[in-house]
C-alpha cells in the first residue's frame, strides 16, 4: 500500500489532480480547533482527566501558527504591491538583454510565475526582468 506525502496531490487516470486528505485538513481554522478542544474536554475520562496546562499550551501554539500564516499572507500582498510599483516605472524605458545584443522599449509589464516581472516590448517580445537585463532611459 502506497502512502502519500502530507499535502501531496494525486493524479488519477483522467489526468486531473486531487488533493489528499492531509492537505485538505491543513486548512483547519481557529474556531474548528476550539470546537475540537471543547469536544475533547466534554468526552474525557472523568477518572483520568487531561492536563489543562497541555490544552493551554496547544491553544497558544495554534494561535501563534495562525498569526504567522496571517503575517505571511500580508507580506505576500506587500511584496506584490511593491513589485507592481516597480513595474510601472519600467514602462517607456529601454531594456537591453541577451548579452547586449537585443534591446527594445517596454510597452507593458506583468507579474509572471513566482513573482517575477515580465516586460513586453513594443515589438511584442516578452523579457523576464532578471540578472543581466539592463534598464535605461534611452
Amino acid at each position: 500500500m502506497a502512502v502519500d506525502a502530507v499535502g501531496a496531490t494525486n493524479t488519477n487516470q483522467y489526468g486531473t489532480t486531487q488533493e489528499t486528505n492531509a492537505s485538505k485538513n491543513a486548512n483547519v481554522d481557529y474556531d474548528t480547533f476550539l470546537q475540537l478542544l471543547v469536544a475533547q474536554l466534554k468526552n474525557q475520562d472523568p477518572t483520568d482527566p487531561s492536563d489543562p496546562a497541555a490544552f493551554l499550551s496547544q491553544l497558544a501554539s495554534f494561535s501563534g501558527v495562525e498569526q504567522q500564516i496571517q503575517m505571511n499572507t500580508k507580506l505576500d500582498s506587500l511584496l506584490t504591491g511593491s513589485q507592481l510599483g516597480q513595474a510601472t516605472n519600467l514602462i517607456g524605458k529601454t531594456i537591453t538583454f541577451n548579452g547586449g545584443t537585443l534591446n527594445g522599449v517596454v510597452s507593458s509589464v506583468h507579474l509572471g510565475g513566482q513573482g517575477s516581472l515580465v516586460a513586453e516590448l513594443a515589438n511584442g517580445t516578452k523579457v523576464t526582468i532578471e540578472e543581466g537585463v539592463i534598464i535605461s532611459n534611452e
